[in-house]
């Protein structure tokens, strides 16, 4: 019989991987996860930025990106303007900040639309681990491979998981929501 833990394993890379989206999402206060996908140009190799220099939050609305080498700085500007941040670097020569505006109330709303929509997609990529699931179960069913009685037994198992990852989903759209509409 399938294991069931492979499937388990693939809803839980969706719920991952949807944490990851949500943490580049900003809600008018800087976090320095939103740079983690950034990659700068460090002799030919792109680096993430975290490599490359120093970034700290010296104001609840500020990041600090203090390059390792003063050469760099210029790149990691560049990298920033070509990324979907919708920040401006400021740049004194030896360190850039991003400054992040509040939020208006049209682009929470806009933030909490976008926030649903990967929740949805992160739910239909859970119930399509179901399908697949429940496919190889059947196809273990005709081969003789496990009864009726074990087929029935590894759908429902896999429904509850279902059910379960759902709720996660559900609940990690709300808490950002949340996030969102009350900063």
């Amino acid at each position: 019989m399938s294991d069931i833990k492979v499937y388990e394993d693939k809803m839980n890379k969706t719920i991952d991987a949807l944490q990851e989206e949500y943490v580049t999402i900003r809600a008018g206060r800087a976090n320095p996860h939103i740079l983690d996908k950034i990659k700068v140009d460090y002799y030919g190799t792109p680096t993430s930025l975290q490599q490359v220099a120093n970034i700290s939050v010296p104001e609840a609305r500020m990041i600090q990106i203090q390059p390792w080498e003063a050469n760099l700085i210029k790149d990691i500007e560049k990298a920033i303007l070509v990324s979907d941040l919708g920040i401006t670097p400021n740049n004194d020569g030896k360190v850039i900040r991003l400054i992040f505006p509040e939020l208006t109330e049209e682009r929470r709303k806009e933030l909490a639309k976008d926030i649903k929509k990967k929740g949805d997609n992160a739910k239909v990529a859970i119930r399509n681990v179901r399908r697949d699931a429940n496919d190889a179960f059947k196809k273990q069913n005709k081969a003789s491979e496990i009864s009726d009685d074990e087929l029935k037994g590894a759908e429902d198992d896999i429904q509850k998981l279902t059910d379960k990852y759902i709720a996660l989903v559900d609940k990690a759209i709300d808490e950002k929501t949340k996030e969102i509409l009350t900063v």
